[in-house]
């Protein structure tokens, strides 16, 4: 036996690696991993239930605690409706409003403060009310421990605002930091409406209703959903209004909710928290406002009791491992021990002894039927190698000769390849060549085509400019009509302006002549007073005649005067119109003298471009002829060079067919010096085996 022999038969004698260790290992881990997988999915199925079970729970628990707090909600907000429609409210405030009122202004504003505060007396639930007014004439209105100089804060906030878009709808407010009416502020939320007249619906207050936290902590606190849960109201962001943990107000949640969907609304789920444990989350929206109530359980504290079918498998495992031991060994002893044998007799096989055989025949199972079958394949064998001992000899005779033949053959195949290769050399270089002058073409083809464009772009372009050169021309035209139509209009205003102060001229005599009348209107009245009080107690009537005649008179002298300051301003004005009007016309006339050189400088462009189009159109027709027979000269290359090509290629397989032939007539003087080799080898192998 030859060393590697003795080596492989040695690794094949490792018990862990024989077949009686592999049966064992299966049934082993067979009957383990039945066990685990039963058990394990009992206790899966279990959590399953439970963690279904316990978040349906608390899903209902969750819906009916956020209905009590909805009731509470719509109790503040009804409180506030109350307010809004009273009629005896908007009635002294618009008393206050009224700036007739005098001293019933503070008597309204007493009665609104003590109307307020009739409505909010007896709820310990409510810190604090206060109406932020939106209009200047009213006051600020606070009733409990509200603070009125926390208005005009309250009026830079942003809910403020918001507040007032909404037009009288409620809005619910989170804990702010800064507080909102109550300071120092204790842990509180707002709502807050718009109220406004009935009569006039005009905003009069801006009513702001702080809440304790504590009073709607006292309506869930005592609701347990499991060992462990917590019960905490989230706004629309997802921050805390109300936790477990105080700190937490105002800061992010630690279970991440939905945001889109019917699922963003209500519904249950398993989730991870923030600090890495999982959880059981139900939660649902308040019907009031966009607040979330939210449920946690955490699922360890849930599946705590399922953890006794977890270790009742543990123990079924450890009972199934002792069954499997014993079925192992039984396994040994029946089928891997009668294997073992068998490999060791065809070890010894193996090694050269023909003669071995087996002795489990009296066996009636498939170990019995391998121990004849390898009896049989021992017989097949000794004769084989008989056989093959008599075939080694010829096989050796005939490899000479064949060895002999090939090497002729790989002699001619070589001077064959050297040929095939010189000429296949000579095409390549052609082929190079060729490509070479096709490039040349091709680049000289590319340039041409360049050349085309851009004649035909220069083309196009000179046709642009002298359409656009015609237009210009069109559009001067039109532009001396239109400066000459504005300078006949100039000349017609400043004819109508020098009118118009004539006509002012006229309108200051008649002021004059009106003023005049008014003096002496004056005087008369004057003189009639004198006459009246000569008279004595039967002028009296005549005074008074007289008295409204001379209060008419000054009235008249004042209008006349304000009739005169304004004519006076009216011919200013006039005077600097004429003034700008006779600067603008000097202008207009320099104007079209300049559009009428612009419409020359047109013409002569438009001229000067149609010639140039004429000359692009000839060199066109230059650069056409030029670029067909460039064409020619291309397609007169391409056949050469397809030609050198095909040459090339058909050198290349001659030259590769050589090297093939080549290849195998050396392959076959291997083969026959390997087959003399293996012959002699073969024959010496045989003389080893003992096959008597």
């Amino acid at each position: 036996m030859t060393n590697v022999e003795k080596k492989q038969a040695k690794k094949l004698a490792n018990p862990i690696k024989s077949v009686g260790m592999k049966l064992f290992a299966i049934i082993f881990c067979g009957i383990i991993a039945c066990v685990m997988s039963v058990g394990l999915l009992a206790y899966s199925k279990a959590k399953e239930i439970i963690e279904s079970k316990v978040s349906e729970a608390s899903f209902q628990t969750v819906n009916q605690v956020a209905n009590n707090l909805d009731i509470i909600f719509r109790t503040y907000e009804d409180l506030s409706m109350q307010i809004m429609i009273d009629e005896d409210f908007h009635e002294q405030v618009r008393t206050v409003l009224d700036s007739k009122a005098g001293f019933n202004k503070s008597e309204a504003a007493g009665k609104l403060n003590e109307r307020l505060r009739n409505y909010v007396t007896g709820n310990v639930s409510i810190s604090g009310v206060m109406l932020i007014p939106l209009n200047p004439k009213l006051t600020v209105l606070n009733v409990g421990a509200a603070q009125a100089n926390r208005s005009e804060i309250i009026k830079e906030s942003a809910w403020f605002k918001e507040v007032i878009e909404r037009d009288g709808k409620t809005l619910w407010i989170p804990p702010q930091p800064g507080g909102l009416a109550v300071l120092p502020a204790p842990p509180s939320i707002g709502m807050s409406r718009l109220i406004k007249d009935k009569m006039t619906n005009q905003p009069t207050y801006l009513l702001l209703m702080e809440i304790h936290l504590a009073s709607i902590n006292k309506r869930f606190e005592d609701v347990e959903l499991g060992q462990g849960s917590e019960m905490a109201i989230l706004d629309s962001k997802g921050n805390y209004i109300v936790s477990p943990d105080p700190a937490l107000t105002g800061k992010p949640a630690k279970v991440s909710l939905p945001t889109e969907g019917d699922s963003a609304l209500s519904g249950s789920q398993k989730a991870a928290a923030s600090n890495g444990k999982d959880v059981l989350a139900a939660y649902t929206t308040f019907d009031t406002m966009n607040w979330k109530l939210l449920g946690t359980v955490p699922v360890k504290e849930l599946v705590k009791d399922a953890k006794s079918i977890q270790t009742m498998t543990w123990i079924t495992v450890v009972i199934a491992s002792l069954i499997a031991v014993a079925i192992g060994v039984l396994v040994i002893l029946t089928i891997a021990q009668p294997l073992v044998k068998l490999r060791n007799l065809m070890n010894e096989g193996a090694s050269g002894n023909l003669t071995v055989r087996s002795s489990f025949k009296k066996r009636r199972d498939e170990i019995g039927e391998l121990s004849e079958s390898f009896n049989r394949m021992m017989a097949q064998i000794q004769l084989l190698a008989v056989q093959t001992t008599r075939s080694a000899e010829d096989v050796l005779l005939t490899a000479a000769d064949l060895t002999e033949a090939s090497r002729k053959t790989a002699l001619s195949a070589k001077e064959i390849a050297g040929a095939t290769e010189e000429i296949a050399g000579g095409a390549a270089s052609l082929a190079v060549e060729a490509e070479r002058g096709t490039d040349l073409t091709s680049h000289i083809n590319m340039q041409m085509k360049k050349v085309i464009a851009s004649n035909q772009m220069m083309v196009r372009s000179a046709n642009e400019v002298e359409k656009a050169s015609e237009q210009g021309t069109a559009y001067m035209g039109i532009l001396i009509h239109k400066t000459g139509v504005t300078e006949e209009m100039t000349r017609s205003m400043v004819e109508k302006v020098d009118a118009l102060k004539e006509s002012t001229g006229s309108i200051v005599k008649i002021l004059e002549v009106l003023n005049n009348l008014t003096k002496q209107t004056n005087i008369l009245s004057l003189n009639a007073t004198i006459e009246a009080a000569r008279a004595g107690a039967a002028g009296k009537g005549f005074m008074v005649v007289a008295d409204e005649i001379r209060k008419l008179a000054d009235q008249s002298r004042q209008s006349i005067d304000i009739v005169g300051q304004i004519t006076e301003k009216i011919r200013d004005e006039i005077d600097e119109t004429v003034q700008v009007l006779s600067n603008a016309y000097p202008l207009f006339q320099e104007q079209i003298g300049s559009v009428k050189d612009a419409n020359q400088i047109f013409l002569t462009v438009q001229g000067q471009m149609g010639q140039f189009a004429e000359k692009l159109e000839l060199v066109t027709e230059s650069i056409g002829q030029l670029d067909h027979s460039q064409g020619i000269l291309a397609d007169a290359m391409t056949n050469v060079s397809a030609v050198a090509e095909e040459s090339s290629a058909t050198s290349e397989e001659v030259a590769s067919l050589s090297s093939v032939q080549l290849n195998i007539s050396d392959e076959m003087v291997r083969l026959s010096e390997k087959l003399d080799a293996v012959s002699r080898e073969l024959k010496e192998s045989l003389s080893q085996f003992k096959m008597n």
